[in-house]
Parts: structure tokens; sequence; C-alpha cells
């Protein structure tokens, strides 16, 4: 009896088993072989930044330990994918290419090239959605456009969502053993120096792992959900970003569970429907990324090309480091820093600083969460900063200046979260924490912190800062 033909499955933001449906399709074909290929020579991608290797070596490591308790090999190749699957099917004899689709520009280019160059040389290659409810395209206005607001959007989203149970799994049978890299050659892990202790003590990657969180957040974060979510003081997010980004679980794994438990508990629905839309801002923020394309690097509004930005490296470099005399501001970047993630709303709260109080071309910040965060996901974090910058689609009006002293007063009113990341000033009486500068000189003294050496003055004052950016973001009604 001749062996059917193997087909390969090209694993990239879809690292999990369950709900996978290129590894369904695979399955249902014959042999399987499990590939990988980190893809950083290719023209028009954008490399991952230090946080998501770090991540990404974590995820891959775990997803090869699934799939060796299932009899198959995880194989590894680094370089040009199209060349990569080109030896891949060579060397095994594979019938078939399936994969899940990535919605990154860049990616859909390389993607629809190696399409037609596999279907060329006779080689079945099908992609499918794994990474989104619906599609990007299969959202439009009634005029066929894409959307700009997103309320019109969630609401034609949720009109036309139908999600059925995920399909069984087949038997997987492995395909031919193939050379495969090591894992540990690639390096993607820090080393001299090591910053990834606070990644390590933060999170646990994988599939199994965005299961366990998935159920944590259901049980114990879910019923707080709406009343809490802005407070970056509670344990009050899903914490799921980052293995939503890489394919650990899927947005209708998600849904499916939210819904489940609401539909069992009438109570828990408006903390549903709270989160749940949460998960539309990223599918809109994909929808917005796939047909304006140029998301990334250039404002969604043309008016905003003029835009007068300053350009300030030490300006910048001091927000980075979490060092601007703004507690809660200082206390989100340096929980960037130190886990690879941020709060949400302190998210907004830091990008508003910096785009509008010190008038830093929000690309900057873009790029410095790229590199930081271990849920970087081009979509989601070119939409939120344009939207922070009053550039992008249903962006924030520019006169809408987030005022760091009362989001952190209003947020963090014990001032737990500032103490946690900013210890230099955890002393200080609550009354005075977010505005340290207000201190007077003895109670300064008995906290032990001497401003402008332990922490520092603000980098701008409040309302010389806002007035500023008013001024700058009027000009461009003139």
């Amino acid at each position: 009896m001749v062996a059917s033909a193997p087909s390969l499955v090209w694993f990239r933001q879809d690292l999990r088993l369950a709900d996978n449906p290129a590894l369904i399709a695979a399955a249902a074909a014959g042999p399987v072989i499990p590939v990988y290929i980190l893809d950083d020579e290719t023209r028009g991608l954008r490399g991952i930044g230090g946080a998501s290797k770090w991540w990404l070596h974590q995820s891959l490591r775990s997803l090869a330990a699934d799939l060796a308790e299932r009899g198959l090999s995880l194989v590894l190749r680094r370089g040009p994918a199209a060349a990569a699957l080109s030896e891949l099917v060579r060397d095994s004899s594979a019938h078939s290419v399936f994969w899940n689709r990535c919605y990154e520009p860049g990616t859909i280019t390389r993607d629809s090239a190696i399409k037609q160059q596999l279907t060329a040389e006779g080689i079945r290659a099908a992609s499918f959605n794994a990474n989104l409810l619906l599609e990007p395209w299969e959202i439009t206005t009634g005029g066929g456009d894409p959307y700009r607001v997103f309320t019109p959007f969630w609401r034609a989203l949720c009109a036309r969502l139908l999600l059925g149970e995920v399909p069984p799994m087949p038997p997987l049978s492995p395909g031919p053993k193939l050379r495969s890299d090591s894992l540990d050659d690639w390096n993607l892990l820090p080393t001299k120096p090591d910053w990834a202790g606070g990644l390590r003590n933060a999170w646990q990657p994988g599939e199994a792992g965005a299961l366990r969180q998935l159920d944590k957040f259901i049980d114990e974060g879910l019923g707080r959900y709406a009343d809490e979510r802005n407070r970056p003081d509670l344990p009050s997010s899903s914490s799921l970003s980052p293995h939503l980004h890489w394919g650990e679980i899927s947005p209708g794994q998600i849904w499916r569970a939210v819904r489940r438990a609401a539909d069992a508990e009438p109570a828990l629905e408006r903390h549903a429907a709270s989160y749940l839309r949460e998960i539309g801002w990223r599918e809109f923020s994909y929808h917005l990324l796939y047909h304006f394309s140029y998301l990334p690097d250039r404002p969604l509004r043309p008016e905003f090309e003029r835009f007068d930005w300053t350009d300030d490296p030490a300006l910048r470099m001091a927000w980075s480091r979490g060092k601007t005399g703004y507690p809660l501001v200082d206390a989100g970047m340096r929980q960037l820093w130190q886990t690879g993630w941020m709060h949400n709303r302190v998210r907004m709260v830091v990008a508003s600083f910096l785009i509008k109080h010190l008038l830093q071309d929000w690309r900057h910040g873009e790029a410095w969460f790229w590199d930081t965060l271990v849920d970087a996901d081009l979509a989601s974090n070119a939409a939120s900063w344009q939207w922070v910058a009053g550039s992008g689609a249903d962006a924030a009006p520019y006169f809408r200046i987030m005022n760091p002293i009362l989001q952190g007063q209003k947020f963090d009113p014990n001032g737990d979260y500032v103490r946690q990341f900013v210890p230099e000033i955890a002393d200080l009486p609550t009354e005075y924490l977010h505005t340290p500068w207000t201190a007077p000189a003895d109670v300064l003294a008995t906290a032990g912190i001497e401003l402008g050496r332990s922490y520092p003055y603000p980098l701008i004052d409040h309302v010389a800062g806002r007035n500023r950016a008013l001024a700058a973001f009027a000009r461009l009604r003139e």
C-alpha cells in the first residue's frame, strides 16, 4: 500500500492546535508536516521587536511540545518563506500547503506571490481565516466602502456574525522527517543583558497558557469587567492580548466562551458586552489596516501630513524610561519595560502625553511599543496611536488632551499602581502621589524624595503643555 503524500501546515500567527482551520484541512488530507518559517529577509515585512521575539521563542517551544505529544515534529526554517516552502515541498514530496491568513500589507503581498508560485508548480495552496471573526473585506458600508467609524462597523459585524461550533480535529498522522533548525540557534532570547526576567514572571506563552488565562478571566474577572476595566490598579484586564496576537487562542474561542458564560448567568451580560466590544475594536483595526495599508506609516487624515511636530530625542528618552515626572505616565512606561505589556487605559494616557504634551510624532511612540510589547500587533498598534493623535479613523478630537494627573487620581485612586512601578515615591501620602511637586518640603523629606534627583520634576507643566498642543492642533484647521 502506497502512503499518501503529506501536506505542509505553515504556522504563523496561529500557534495553536484547537480551532485551527489550516491544521484541520491538512489532517483531513493525510500525513501532516507542521512548519514555522522565521522570515526576516523578505522585503516589505516589518521585523518583530525584542519583546515579541521572546514571546515567539516560548510559544514555538510550547507548540513543538504539543505537536510532539501527537507524534508530529515541528520543522523550523529561517529565511525567505517562498524559498523555504519550495525546498520543503521538494524534500517531502508534499502535494499541498495550508496556512491561515495574516493581514499585514507586506504579508499579503508575499503570500499572494507564494500561492501563485505553488499553484504554478502543481501544488495545492489553500489559506483560511483563523485570526479574525470576519474577513476585513466582508464588512462594508451600504455603498461598498470601508468603515471609518467604529460604532456602525460594530453593528454591522454583530449583525453578520454567525459562529458555529469548532470542527473536530481529525487524527493527526506524521509526514516524513525533515531537517529542522534549532530554536535556540535563532537567538530570539536576550542574553547580554537578559532583560526578560519580568516577562518570565508575568506570562505563560503557549496554547495551554492562553486557555488557562481565558478560564481565569471568565471565573474571576468577567463579572467586574464593565466597572473596573479602566482601573490599572486592579486585575481588571483579561490579559489575553498577547495570546490573541500570536494565535495561541482565536477570537472565536474567546467569543464563544464569553457568550456561554453570559447566557448561563444573565448578570454577566453587560460585562460580556463591554468585553466583546474590545474584541470588536481589534477587528476594526484590522479592517482599517486592510483597506488603508499605509496606516502604520502615514496619517489616515491627510491634513496631519503637515502637522508641525517637534523632534526632541531627549524628551522621548525620558518618556520611554518612565522619567517624565508624571507618576501615572512613568508607571505605565515602566510596566511596559518590565512586563512587555501595559494596561489599555494607561496606554492612552502615555500616548496622549507623548503626542500632545511633548508634541512628538506618534510614529515614534508606535515604534517603541512595537519593540517593547509582547502583544505588538501592527493593526491595533497603528490604529490606536493614530486614534490618540487625532489623525486616524474615529479619532479622538484634537482638543481631547488627557490630563495625566486627573487620570491617575480617577483610575488609580489609592496609588497602588504607581507605587508598584514607581517605588521611589511609594512613601508619599496618596494626596500627593500623582503630583509629587506639590508636596511640602517636609513631606518630601519624610518620604525620602529629592525632586530633580530621586524623582524628576515634570518635563512640562500640564497647563502649558495643553495650551501649546491646542495651538498646534488648531493651526491644522486654519
